[in-house]
């Protein structure tokens, strides 16, 4: 009997063993499948529940409930400044009642922050969503008539901005027109002595600690607007995503989908306006109930330093973060570091596997998405250069579609019956998003024409709709996606989307040009394109340097700054009279290759310098940094 016992049992590890070798064969991820499908019906199972409650259970209640929870544990970490999840809750509570009682806001109002990184930007959004408001991130380049833009489009009749000279400044520069349109005004300091603007920092500290009613955000809903958060999309001036309750968090369930804990301490440097540093950095770590290590900006020389000061476990990035790091000088102490995740997108492959070499076993979650996007993609198998997984769940909804692309006409081709076609895996294609009421699409604030041309209707039947990512895809056998580059009149740079458009109505204002061509171009060791344009001068004119300089640098933030200018007597056009900028791109910045004139932007003597071939060799090894 015994003996009978023992062969039965041996048979079946037998089998086991022999099954799972048969599915790491022909189904390597398929553990990994299943342990994100589990992490993702769950979280819907958790979503269901909030969205059943009356009012709507919203990220502003799940921090409430980490306050209940672990009052003392730490929060936000910023510089020499500990705060812990009580300090976060009193202090955003002095916001919220110097918001109502001195600013004079009402449930349902929109306020526009014009700040940097630091603690106030978490008590300001806690604070408005204590009081049922919506927040506007203004992106904290932006200047003269694109701020105005950003800021109107929002809808927001109050603007806080930080004291810091440059945003101040950058204030006061479009103030008149803010005063005609009654927009109240506020600094973040003690007093303010500026005409037409006032303090808000004295009205803060005065401020009652006591918990905000309820009542004043008893009207939020799961559609109810939360953000606006500002994105260059294809063409012309930023565009502002309207992010709802209900994005905000699918957006902050990402780091419980990856596996982040409540002990784990998340290092943010990306700024807080966009949607990457606010949701997988702020809202995310509240969803958690981790902690928050806060900066004010990215420096490649004290990054593991301050790694290993605040005990990060968890790292954020964007691709050219990575390379950055890896390009630092090694140290014995390289993989002195608790660091066991870091989660973004746009990291090489060569980069990511020098990455690992010399810092250790760290787990790459690279993730696919966009600020306005409906749909994500997240690489959660560590394999190598993948942007995302296409797992049976998306496959089930049939949340996705790659087509054929015309790059001449920028649009998707069609076949004779008016419908897309979609490309074999392993053929690059514009990926589109499938818009349903569970993953739809918000769209722009005031923008009804840019939200519709996102729109794709008629796909593959009459009737269906997707969202045009504007991005070019591939995705193999096994279901990993592949970014391979963004369509339309958009490069990226420095981690931003630059419109060429917006740059193109900057590069006019110089009294000498007369045309502008802007364009991407490869950098040798950069990843991304950096921003070039081709001009014709207005005849009679010359090229005047040192005022095109001064235009470039006051209307443009430094990443969509044309770096190199081509001069040509006249642009080729197609027959409908667009611009042909293809060539002009492969050419790029080659002196060798190219006969115009061409210059590159001179921090250094303030103009654009002639571009030679010492100076261009200079770029390409690296010893001209951009």
């Amino acid at each position: 009997m015994m003996y009978a016992l023992l062969t039965l049992a041996l048979g079946l590890v037998v089998v086991a063993l022999a099954m799972r070798f048969f599915l790491l064969s022909w189904f390597p991820y398929l553990h990994y499948d299943l342990i994100n499908f589990l992490r993702i019906f769950r979280f819907h199972w958790l979503f269901s529940a909030y969205a059943k409650k009356k009012p709507f259970y919203t990220i502003l209640d799940r921090f409430l409930e980490q306050v209940q929870r672990s009052p003392e544990k730490p929060f936000v970490l910023f510089e020499d400044e500990r705060h812990t999840y009580a300090d976060a809750d009193r202090l955003s509570n002095r916001v919220a009642w110097s918001l109502l009682r001195h600013v004079g806001v009402r449930a349902g109002d929109t306020v526009a922050l014009l700040l940097t990184n630091e603690p106030f930007y978490v008590w300001m959004f806690l604070g408005l969503a204590k009081v049922g408001c919506a927040a506007a991130l203004l992106n904290s380049n932006l200047r003269s008539q694109s701020l105005l833009h950003c800021f109107s489009c929002s809808g927001a009749r109050v603007l806080v901005a930080s004291l810091l000279p440059a945003l101040k400044n950058a204030v006061q520069e479009v103030l008149p027109t803010l005063r005609e349109k009654n927009v109240i005004v506020f600094v973040l300091a003690e007093e303010c002595d500026t005409e037409g603007m006032e303090s808000l920092l004295d009205k803060v500290h005065t401020a009652s600690e006591e918990p905000v009613s309820t009542s004043y955000r008893s009207h939020i809903t799961i559609q109810s607007p939360a953000l606006y958060i500002y994105t260059s999309g294809t063409t012309g001036l930023p565009k502002a995503a309207l992010i709802n309750h209900s994005k905000i968090w699918r957006y902050s369930v990402l780091l419980r989908l990856v596996g982040v804990t409540s002990d784990d301490v998340i290092y943010i440097f990306l700024p807080l306006y966009h949607a990457s540093g606010f949701f997988i950095g702020l809202t995310g770590i509240i969803e958690r109930g981790g902690t928050l290590l806060l900066k004010s900006k990215f420096s490649a020389s004290q990054f593991w330093d301050d790694c290993r000061k605040y005990n990060v476990t968890v790292i954020q990035y964007i691709g050219e973060i990575i390379r950055y790091l890896c390009n630092q000088p090694k140290k014995p102490n390289d993989r002195d570091h608790k660091v066991r995740f870091a989660i973004g997108n746009g990291i090489r492959e060569d980069t990511w596997s020098e990455f690992l070499q010399r810092h250790g076993n760290i787990w790459i979650t690279e993730c696919y998405g966009g600020t306005e996007n409906n749909v994500g993609f997240i690489n959660y198998t560590g394999k190598i250069g993948a942007s995302g997984r296409v797992s049976f769940i998306h496959k089930l909804f049939t949340l996705h579609a790659v087509v054929k692309y015309d790059a001449e006409n920028y649009e998707p081709l069609r076949d004779f019956r008016g419908f897309c076609v979609k490309v074999p895996s392993g053929e690059t294609g514009l990926l589109l998003l499938r818009i349903t009421k569970a993953f739809s699409f918000e769209g722009y604030a005031g923008n009804l024409q840019q939200t519709e041309k996102k729109k794709l209707r008629d796909v593959f039947k009459k009737g269906d709709l997707y969202f045009n990512t504007g991005d070019l895809v591939k995705i193999d056998k096994e279901g990993f996606i592949y970014f391979q580059d963004r369509i339309g009149d958009t490069f990226r740079w420095k981690g931003e989307n630059v419109a060429t458009t917006e740059v193109t109505d900057v590069m006019l204002r110089v009294n000498c040009i007369n045309e502008a061509n802007v364009y991407g171009v490869k950098v040798p060791g950069n990843d991304g394109r950096t921003g070039m344009a081709a001009i014709v001068l207005k005849k009679g004119h010359e090229f005047d340097s040192v005022d095109t300089y001064k235009i470039v640098t006051s209307y443009l933030p430094s990443y969509a700054r044309p770096r190199f200018l081509r001069i040509q007597n006249s642009f080729a056009v197609t027959e409908t009279y667009k611009q042909i900028k293809i060539k002009l791109v492969e050419e790029g910045f080659d002196p060798s290759v190219i006969r115009d004139l061409l210059y590159f932007l001179d921090n250094n003597k303030k103009n654009y310098s002639p571009l030679g071939e010492d100076i261009y060799n200079s770029i390409r090894h690296g010893i001209i940094r951009l």
